[in-house]
């Protein structure tokens, strides 16, 4: 894990409550910070649970940048900001909380510095026993994947709709990441995904407001 940014006085007052449950919202790698806000802006009203900034390719300052600034749309819109792989860069911009990966920092150092009521995240691939060991420390949500192929990351990890069954009775919310589509979400709802992960199925396509409705959509079929 980096540190971007100098640890701030005082751990950040605690703002958000449970995790939400629909569409797990990821940014995109782009370089220009008012490109970034330009897209995402218009997207935070149209029913996004939850907002991930993820940007693997930029610098440090380009980071605390975007993150800040990512920040105060986040807090206008009513969505929680959760931060990629940086848990100072989390608690220096006051966002709802982390999500980490196997080799971003434990679980408990992230409660630590960002607060009871954090929503931190963590990685899980394809195994139910990392996903046990993070609950045991305190994760808020467990995330699996990549359930079908994608281009985002080399990944040689494999998800299956059995696992999000098996992982049910962790008690905690579960996320479903890779190569999700308005076309294949419903399997993955259905098998117990509580949210779903997506950068380019929004981002990329012709229209991210419709892809955020056809998505925001699996969650409803069937519901009573």
């Amino acid at each position: 894990m980096e540190a971007h940014c100098p640890t701030p006085a005082a751990t950040p007052k605690a703002l958000h409550g449970p995790v939400p449950r629909g569409l797990y919202l990821i940014t995109p790698d782009e370089p220009d910070t008012a490109r970034l806000l330009a897209r995402v802006s218009p997207l935070l009203g149209a029913g996004v649970a939850l907002l991930q900034y993820r940007n693997k390719a930029a610098s440090a300052v380009l980071k605390l940048e975007q993150a800040t600034a990512l920040q105060a749309l986040c807090a206008q819109a009513g969505v929680p900001l959760v931060i990629n792989d940086d848990i100072m860069l989390a608690r220096h911009v006051g966002a709802a909380g982390a999500h980490l990966g196997e080799d971003d920092g434990g679980i408990a150092a992230a409660r630590a510095a960002l607060g009871a009521e954090a929503i931190i995240g963590a990685s899980c691939y394809d195994e139910i026993e990392r996903a046990e060991r993070a609950v045991a420390a305190g994760a808020s949500y467990v995330a699996f994947g990549a359930f079908f192929p994608t281009t985002t990351k080399v990944t040689t990890r494999r998800a299956t709709p059995q696992l999000l069954r098996d992982a049910k009775p962790l008690g905690v919310p579960l996320a479903a990441i890779g190569g999700i589509t308005p076309d294949n979400t419903q399997s993955l709802v259905e098998a117990g995904a509580d949210l779903i992960a997506v950068i380019g199925g929004v981002f990329d396509a012709a229209d991210p407001l419709a892809a955020i409705h056809a998505y925001r959509e699996s969650f409803h079929v069937g519901a009573t």
